[in-house]
């Protein structure tokens, strides 16, 4: 397996209403691919290369023998997406809460990285990132 090579992410997660994930997401800026999006699921574009599969919960479990976690009680993961500013920053997780997500936590100011986190209509931590490039090379 080559390490250098360019990869395309695909991370799946279930949803109770998928239209309201939808629309969710929507006030957030995301676009959806028509082509991977029925009644069960679609196909949420976060770049050209990482994708996030909104799967209802019947759908997902399609997919594992495992339970699905319950995120009102539990965390399955974080998901880091990265905006282009602090300013940006701010500017998605407020759109968050104002479309009915919940605070996760405060800003974190590493100088270097800036970051603020909100749980999604069905509990699933997400944290927006910024990071300096200019910091980074020092």
């Amino acid at each position: 397996m080559t390490t250098n090579a360019s990869r395309k992410l695909f991370l799946n997660l279930p949803v109770r209403d998928l239209k309201r994930s939808i629309a969710f997401f929507t006030k957030l800026g995301f676009s959806f691919n028509p082509q991977f999006t029925d009644d069960n699921a679609t196909c949420m574009i976060v770049s050209e290369e990482a994708f996030v599969m909104l799967l209802v919960e019947a759908r997902f479990r399609d997919f594992t023998k495992k339970q699905i976690c319950d995120t009102r009680t539990q965390t399955e993961g974080i998901f880091a997406v990265s905006a282009a500013s602090r300013d940006e920053v701010d500017s998605l997780v407020r759109a968050a809460l104002a479309a009915g997500g919940t605070h996760a936590s405060d800003p974190v100011d590493h100088g270097f990285m800036y970051g603020w986190s909100f749980h999604d209509l069905d509990g699933h931590h997400w944290e927006v990132i910024y990071m300096d490039p200019s910091a980074i090379a020092q």
